[in-house]
């Protein structure tokens, strides 16, 4: 049986048991992180774990664990799944009392973690690209907060798969976000655009990679919003996520993306991408 880790203990997830007045369950009162694990060593697991604690402070959270100690558990956790490729979730919330919204007082996190299997990116998705929809960002204004109340990032991509698309860009006061599950770029006369961080973003860690990699290639990369009305005449469109990489978007709302084709400058940074993997994994 699978094992995970709650609370201190490494046990077999169907015995895993969280109380129904826990705050994460009553108010989704918990932030998460995912981190991804290639041959059995995390992929820039300082930056999630800062994440994690700024999440952690936003949200008036303490940290039940020093840097140190999320390290011997992930990777505890990373053994007993037998290494490979894998996937960490953390999930932290404030734990249990009485329901109330006012934070209650002396109450310990609870702290879960779980390794599922890496997916491996369909084929398709770098050969061809993939498609999405624009939608209104109707999402918190806190989006800095890698919170477990995830709803509206879940209606916000189900209207992507109900539409038949992999992804939903949102757009706030006529400019692009992000994606419902990811950060987004576009290219326009070869300069890569993304959303400057704020609340409107989650601060991605595969977004802060693409950032630094297109710095060391030399291609201009700009934190500026793209208008809205600008997207339908973008050189080149991509997500970006821990889970999904780079991903370049070839139709928009049923429009073909540039060429339609997956672009050069992508084409660039998913190979300074994978190199920067192998590069991390030959140091672990």
């Amino acid at each position: 049986m699978t094992d995970v880790f709650l609370n201190g203990k490494f046990i077999a997830a169907d015995e895993a048991k969280v109380s129904v007045l826990d705050r994460g369950f009553v108010f989704g009162d918990g932030v998460y992180e995912v981190i991804p694990v290639y041959d059995g060593h995390c992929f820039k697991l300082k930056s999630h774990l800062e994440r994690l604690q700024n999440s952690l402070d936003e949200s008036r959270i303490v940290n039940p664990y020093s840097e140190k100690h999320w390290e011997t558990v992930l990777n505890k956790l990373i053994n007993l799944h037998l290494g490979g490729d894998q996937v960490l979730y953390i999930q932290v919330t404030r734990g249990v009392a009485a329901r109330d919204h006012v934070f209650p007082e002396n109450t310990n996190p609870t702290v879960f973690v779980m390794s599922n299997l890496m997916q491996v990116v369909p084929v398709k998705y770098k050969k061809n690209g993939i498609s999405a929809i624009s939608l209104k960002d109707s999402r918190w204004q806190r989006c800095n907060i890698k919170s477990t109340s995830l709803l509206p990032n879940c209606l916000l991509k189900q209207q992507a798969k109900d539409a038949g698309a992999e992804e939903a860009l949102l757009i706030s006061d006529g400019y692009l976000t992000e994606g419902s599950t990811s950060n987004a770029y576009a290219v326009i006369d070869g300069v890569i655009y993304t959303a400057p961080k704020s609340g409107k973003i989650l601060a991605g860690i595969t977004r802060e990679v693409v950032i630094s990699l297109a710095s060391k290639a030399g291609i201009r990369l700009i934190e500026e919003p793209v208008a809205e009305f600008k997207l339908t005449d973008v050189d080149e469109l991509w997500t970006s996520s821990s889970t999904k990489e780079v991903l370049p978007i070839t139709r928009l709302n049923g429009v073909k993306v540039g060429e339609g084709i997956p672009g050069p400058v992508w084409q660039k940074i998913d190979a300074l991408y994978q190199h920067a993997k192998a590069e991390e994994r030959n140091d672990g």
